[in-house]
């Protein structure tokens, strides 16, 4: 459940703080982006900005967490269906493109995390349980015979994730409707690029 988000001078809510803050740390990188930096963009000054956060540890712990609660929440979503396992895990790759689209900067800046500070080590043990959640998953749909069995179910895991998760070295909105990419994506996953007669 997100946190209230404190509210200030019109146009400079925490949500606005936040979106200034990814779109910084994703361009210039987390260490080399200062609070101040932060502030000048929005053209607040630090104290201003310091209404709103505690400072730039919180900035990307709320960051990492918009991306790792829309995965999460595609998950849940795939694994509350009454339906075999290899239709739950292609739904959940096709929800997990969506939610990557929808919150492409948040689920960018996630994706560079590499265990630095406490928020990042946070976020590395949250994708590590969505890891397991996946990998289960595809455990189930070989158990009932719907994936290959002869494939390593972590490796297919973090196949699978890697084709969803390079959408953010490409993927615009002007490159087409997320839905129609995430059918895509899901589609190639499972049935390949083979021409079948």
């Amino acid at each position: 459940m997100e946190k209230s988000r404190r509210r200030g001078r019109p146009g400079h809510d925490q949500d606005a703080v936040l979106a200034a803050a990814v779109r910084l740390f994703n361009t210039r990188g987390y260490d080399a982006t200062s609070m101040f930096d932060v502030a000048e963009s929005l053209g607040i000054t630090k104290s201003t900005l310091y209404h709103h956060v505690s400072g730039k540890e919180q900035l990307l712990t709320m960051a990492v967490d918009r991306a790792l609660d829309g995965l999460f929440e595609a998950a849940e979503a795939a694994l509350r269906e009454e339906s075999a396992a290899t239709v739950r895990l292609k739904d959940l790759i096709r929800r997990s493109v969506l939610v990557l689209a929808d919150r492409l900067e948040f689920v960018t800046l996630l994706l560079r995390v590499r265990g630095n500070t406490a928020a990042e080590q946070h976020a590395l043990s949250r994708r590590r349980e969505l890891d397991r959640i996946v990998t289960d998953l595809v455990k189930q749909a070989q158990a009932e015979g719907g994936v290959r069995a002869d494939v390593d179910p972590a490796t297919a895991a973090r196949l699978l994730f890697g084709m969803v998760n390079s959408l953010i070295e490409w993927y615009r909105p002007d490159r087409g409707a997320p839905e129609s990419i995430a059918d895509t994506v899901a589609d190639l996953a499972f049935d390949g690029l083979r021409h079948r007669a």
